[in-house]
């Protein structure tokens, strides 16, 4: 019986430190609720399923222990599809589909990365493919630049 205790208890810490070697991603909405309980930036993943460098991007840099830690414990991060017209969500008393928010974000290319402050008024950009130590460099940087904020 203590080896059977011992064997859950065991898989549930190993499922536990997985949920942290990755982004927690969430929907547009989710991050919104979450950011009204416990005011946080807003990370989004502009990405179109064709993108090439949007792909790379999941696989090299969002793998990054350093990039993973660091967007996990400052920001809600979001993925956001700008060529799905599908799903639909409220935001600020409107209806938007992924693809129009990404329109009213200004989005233009792909991958891009938004930044949306905690009081959702404002937002910067950070465009384009970047490796982890370039993405995190970049990220403190537009913050920094575009918030007025040390990260």
């Amino acid at each position: 019986m203590k080896s059977l205790v011992f064997l859950f208890a065991a898989l549930l810490l190993s499922f536990s430190l997985k949920a942290q070697d990755q982004i927690q991603w969430m929907k547009f909405e989710e991050a919104v609720a979450a950011n009204a309980k416990n005011p946080k930036m807003i990370l989004v993943d502009v990405y179109t399923d064709w993108c090439g460098w949007c792909k790379k991007m999941d696989k090299e840099t969002f793998t990054d222990p350093k990039v993973v830690d660091y967007v996990n414990s400052k920001f809600y991060a979001v993925k956001m599809n700008a060529e799905d017209t599908q799903r639909t969500f409220d935001f600020m008393g409107k209806t938007y589909n992924e693809a129009q928010m990404a329109a009213a974000m200004r989005v233009r290319s792909y991958p891009n990365f938004v930044i949306i402050e905690p009081k959702l008024q404002n937002i910067a950009q950070l465009p384009g493919y970047r490796q982890p130590a370039e993405f995190l460099s970049g990220l403190n940087e537009l913050i920094e630049k575009a918030f007025r904020v040390k990260p």
